[in-house]
């Protein structure tokens, strides 16, 4: 049985997934909750299954994963005990820029 992990995010991840959740609603309250079910139940899964992802392409380091919910990269760290979310943004985004300002 793998070990349970804690899901922790940094508070940018968390800004840009609340703007992803307000981003849907403007067109559709339905489509956004069943984004935000979508996603927060990706999330959940990383406390047992934090391999679960691929590791992010761009990046040539194991530990750096990502999880594609939708249109969106949910990319986090495995470490030891925990799961740290360091960034939900939509795919279509320019990745080095991300990288650049976070």
């Amino acid at each position: 049985m793998a070990a349970r992990r804690q899901v922790v995010w940094t508070r940018g991840a968390q800004r840009e997934f609340g703007e992803a959740v307000e981003y849907i609603a403007q067109d559709s309250t339905g489509a956004a909750l069943h984004f935000l079910d979508d996603a927060l139940s990706a999330v959940r899964s990383l406390e047992s299954l934090a391999l679960r992802g691929r590791p992010v392409p761009e990046i040539n380091d194991p530990a750096l994963r990502e999880i594609l919910v939708h249109r969106y990269r949910l990319m986090y760290l495995v470490l030891p005990d925990s799961v740290e979310i360091l960034a939900f943004i939509h795919s279509a985004r320019d990745f080095e820029r991300w990288r650049r300002e976070g």
